[in-house]
């Protein structure tokens, strides 16, 4: 099996897609008509430059296999590769979900395995 990836959410986001049994994407996700996902070494960058300060996050462990041909590799502004996802992201395809503690100095504490 493959390193997963990783989708960083509010609490109520993950809640709502709970529901449905599946995750739609965020505001932004819609915006770019893709789910915005994260390699490991990705996701404290992403939590600073996207989520600083945000209270109320999750992390979702996603398992790349399972997501098939919709899961795409591509470069970000600055070249990097980014996993995009073009579709709902079915929660059946997630391996764990985690919230993210708030730390006092506003970074967040990232699960044991995902911490660089």
């Amino acid at each position: 099996m493959s390193e997963p990836a990783y989708k960083i959410c509010s609490g109520a986001a993950m809640q709502e897609a709970t529901g449905r049994a599946r995750f739609e994407g965020s505001a932004d996700d819609v915006r770019c008509g893709f789910i915005h996902l994260s390699a490991r070494r990705q996701v404290a960058g992403t939590l600073i430059k996207y989520f600083a300060g945000q209270r109320d996050l999750v992390l979702l462990a996603v398992d790349l296999v399972r997501l098939g041909a919709s899961l795409r590799w591509e470069a970000s502004r600055v070249g990097k590769l980014c996993a995009h996802l073009y579709g709902p992201l079915n929660l059946d395809h997630g391996i764990s979900v985690e919230a993210l503690l708030l730390e006092e100095d506003g970074s967040h504490r990232l699960p044991a395995g995902v911490a660089p």
